[in-house]
């Protein structure tokens, strides 16, 4: 029967080639996925060991919570213990803290470390000058001296912000910010992107070191592990076990570079690939799908070799060896089509690595790929295995026909209709009870837990969808003839075309099918991020009611020290923010301090009021109304200081400040702050040298936030000031769901095209089985025109219903789950994003459109007598 398979799979070499296709797009998503969850676990790896340099033993606190000083972090009595050991010829703290620097107006936050003791324990490389060796001196990153502004040998600025005891009594401690001078000793760089998830670091001496980390923690200096270098000659495993037999019984583990490595990384995934398992969810999607297509290959050319079965059957064959044969030839698709997909997407990750080599992502990115056992055998595996369960119910197809009455032509069953009561039986079943277990999910994440709802709702939708997929064979074809029905007043071909897609409902619900899957998937996740999108949006202008908000941190008041009263916010660059593109409406606001008397006759100072024109304040807010009770004797909190102290609308509050103390009513709003908003005039009573310290911006397009709020950075450049509001949430929110959506409709593309592969195969299959139909048809009259837009009609229908119906089955999953994920801190509102959805409708039809000329230029060109003639 080998040479038979063979044989057979020749012949149908053309009919396979769709089929495997569609398993070789799903194998190579398989491999494509391992292979890349590989490349990320060596770039994860190679960066934490590049954070350890040359070291060749690594000591951390041990991860056993019964052991003895578990917890305990290094000392440096630890340090000098690891460094009198025999064998070590240095030990250094991997420790890093960060510091405030600045030069000509301009500031950053640079990470920075220590130079240690021995050149083989450090991560970073010195490219320019020298590294630094007194504590005025540092060591930075290239681009980090570019944006300062300075040179190696020149100066910048750390600001240095200490707790220490207040003046007025032991129990007060106030801030105290110091400037210290520091010089650029040289440039560093870090080849193997020890340091890549902060952009690199900077280098100052250990004392250094030493002193920022005991100023933000205070107490001892400790650290979480060190760096171990061994004299030349030492054996690795005899100084690990001196070490363990002395710092080991304190509570530390002593591991080598490698292993330190790998338990770091372990310990940041949590012991679980959640990429990989991720992606791998995706590629089972694209495989469910090629399972489709494949078992709808399989039943039809089994259909069409139901003579030549039957004549096997005549000369000897049995029932096994035929069911033998078809399990055969696809297991052999199976094998020859995994291997092309593992091929394909061995091929795909190497090119991406070398891609990303050019590329300057300070990470390292192994230069070639890992193939493992796992990541060779997995996508063989499950594509085979694929590929021959999808077959398994066209195999026994093949044995169920008796011989003699094989022989003569025949059309195709349709469903029995004992089969056909238990599919309709479960598939109610499946769809109610998934119905009722996501109204449970909706209702859990509402009242308890946002979790347990939404496990339940995943459930009931998964459980909904797999009984609408068990039914599909009823109803699809049913919709795929009725629309088909009210285009038949178009002529004899719409009427043709209504009349095949009923004729085997298995294979037009299946092939319809397999594309509601992947348009269903994509409508729910833009369905889903639309709404996350909008109703987050709206949360965040809740919280932010104002797009921009500048704060320039100075609160003025008339100054007793002899200082210089504070500037705030220039009237010149107040003039150039308005000027910025982008921006529509400006409010100025000027703050000073008050001591506040509550209306339970309790006192707070220093509480900040901030002076706003109302009209203005209400041109540059989002939420309308918000300030609508702000007058000259009524000021607006936010809820949060109306909770703490008991306000409500109507309260009275006193405000006393520097030139005048006033009374004045409250009303309580949603103003996304802590400070008391007055108006003008009630700021001029209570500080009249007050200046502005801050504007409130709304701007034109939402949409546009990034690019105003950069040009608004650049016109603040020179001014310190910070910057927050709804418009750079939404920005940050948009850019993150936006990402997320692009990666995963691009995986989910991929289902969608083995799908669209699936309607090419089943109309060229459709073609074959019926060829003397087709014949008898232009033997009577059917042009080979009309034969052509027969079978178009044919697949747009399935194609456009599938797409139709994916649409709508994704709007309502969207729905449900967004209404689960973020019905507890959102108002969720149902966004639908009718361009992209119409868009995607759209590719589906015209792709069903695409995929019938093929088969169609076949059937036209195939002479009649031809086509009728009896094998």
């Amino acid at each position: 029967m080998f040479g038979l398979t063979l044989a057979q799979m020749r012949r149908s070499l053309g009919r396979l080639t769709a089929a495997g296709i569609a398993i070789v797009i799903g194998t190579a998503f398989v491999a494509a996925t391992l292979l890349a969850g590989e490349v990320l676990k060596r770039s994860s790896y190679d960066s934490v060991a590049a954070s350890f340099a040359d070291a060749a033993l690594i000591v951390r606190p041990t991860s056993d919570p019964d052991a003895a000083g578990y917890g305990s972090p290094l000392t440096q009595g630890d340090l000098t213990t690891i460094r009198l050991t025999d064998g070590v010829r240095a030990a250094d703290p991997v420790a890093s803290t960060y510091v405030v620097l600045g030069q000509g107006g301009k500031s950053v936050y640079q990470t920075v470390i220590g130079v240690g003791s021995d050149p083989s324990l450090q991560p970073l490389a010195v490219t320019e000058g020298a590294l630094p060796s007194s504590p005025d001196e540092i060591a930075l990153p290239a681009d980090v001296v570019a944006r300062l502004g300075t040179t190696v040998g020149g100066t910048v600025t750390q600001t240095v912000t200490v707790v220490v005891p207040g003046a007025g009594s032991e129990d007060e401690w106030e801030w105290e910010e110091t400037k210290v001078t520091l010089v650029v000793t040289g440039l560093v760089d870090d080849p193997n992107g020890a340091f890549s998830m902060t952009g690199g670091a900077g280098l100052l001496t250990d004392d250094a070191i030493q002193t920022r980390i005991s100023f933000d923690f205070g107490g001892d200096v400790q650290f979480r592990e060190a760096t171990v270098a061994l004299e030349d000659g030492a054996d690795v495993e005899s100084v690990r076990a001196d070490l363990e037999s002395t710092i080991g019984q304190l509570g530390f583990t002593v591991l080598t570079k490698d292993e330190a490595a790998a338990a770091s990384v372990t310990a940041l995934t949590n012991d679980e690939d959640v990429f990989t398992m991720t992606i791998l969810a995706f590629a089972a999607i694209a495989l469910l799908v090629a399972a489709l297509v494949i078992a709808n290959t399989f039943q039809v050319i089994v259909a069409q070799r139901t003579r030549t079965l039957a004549l096997l059957r005549c000369v000897g064959a049995s029932k096994r060896q035929l069911r033998s044969s078809v399990l055969l030839e696809a297991s052999l698709l199976g094998v020859i089509a995994s291997a092309i997909g593992f091929a394909l997407g061995a091929l795909l990750v190497q090119i991406t690595v070398l891609a990303l080599q050019r590329v300057d992502l300070d990470i390292p990115i192994p230069r070639s790929i890992t193939i493992t056992v796992a990541s060779v055998v997995w996508p063989l595996a499950v594509g085979t295995l694929v590929t021959v369960l999808a077959s398994l119910v066209p195999a026994r197809a093949a044995t169920r026909v008796a011989p003699l009455a094989a022989l003569r032509p025949a059309e195709l069953d349709g469903l029995s209709k004992s089969s056909s009561k238990v599919r309709l039986i479960f598939s109610l079943l499946l769809v109610v009870g998934g119905g009722a277990l996501m109204a449970i999910g909706l209702g859990l994440s509402a009242s308890s837990s946002v979790e347990f709802g939404l496990m339940t709702a995943m459930l009931g939708g998964a459980a909904s969808f797999v009984g609408v997929l068990l039914g599909a064979v009823f109803w699809v074809p049913k919709i795929v003839a009725g629309i088909a029905r009210l285009l038949s007043r178009f002529g004899a071909s719409a009427q043709l075309a209504a009349a095949n897609t009923v004729r085997n409902p298995r294979r037009t619900a299946a092939t319809s099918t397999a594309l509601l899957i992947g348009v269903t998937l994509v409508a729910m996740m833009s369905v889903g991020a639309a709404t996350a999108r909008n109703s987050l949006a709206t949360t965040l202008d809740e919280q932010y009611p104002f797009d921009v908000a500048i704060d320039a941190g100075v609160i003025s008041s008339a100054p007793d020290d002899g200082t210089d009263p504070a500037t705030g916010l220039t009237p010149a660059l107040i003039e150039d923010l308005s000027k910025v593109s982008g921006v529509a409406a400006m409010a100025q606001l000027s703050g000073t301090n008050v001591t506040v008397t509550w209306p339970d006759d309790s006192t707070s100072q220093d509480v900040v009021v901030n002076a706003v024109d109302p009209a203005a304040a209400a041109a540059a807010v989002n939420p309308d109304g918000l300030f609508d009770g702000l007058d000259d004797q009524t000021v607006v909190v936010g809820l949060f200081v109306a909770s703490a102290y008991h306000l409500d609308s109507g309260s009275t509050l006193q405000l006393a400040g520097v030139d005048g103390t006033v009374t004045v009513n409250v009303v309580v709003a949603n103003i996304g702050s802590d400070n008391i908003i007055a108006t003008p005039a009630v700021g001029r009573e209570l500080d009249g040298a007050a200046v502005v310290n801050g504007v409130w911006l709304k701007i034109t397009d939402p949409s546009d936030a990034s690019a105003i709020v950069a040009d608004i950075r650049d016109t603040m450049s020179q001014t310190p000031a910070a910057l927050t509001g709804a418009a750079m949430e939404r920005a940050a929110m948009q850019q993150v769901i936006d990402t997320i959506l692009a990666v995963i409709i691009g995986l989910l593309g991929i289902a969608v095209v083995i799908a669209l592969i699936g309607v090419a195969n089943t109309l060229s299959l459709s073609v074959l089985e019926r060829r003397r139909e087709s014949a008898t048809l232009r033997a009577i009259g059917l042009s080979r025109r009309q034969l052509r837009t027969t079978l178009a009609i044919e697949g747009t229908l399935i194609a456009g219903v599938g797409a139709v119906l994916g649409v709508l089955l994704g709007l309502v999953y969207g729905w449900i789950g967004s209404t689960v994920v973020l019905g507890s801190f959102a108002g969720v509102r149902l966004t639908v994003p009718w361009r992209d959805l119409v868009l995607v409708v759209a590719i589906a039809i015209a792709a069903g459109l695409l995929a019938s000329v093929l088969p169609a230029r076949s059937a036209a060109r195939t002479s009649p007598v031809e086509a009728l003639a009896v094998e």
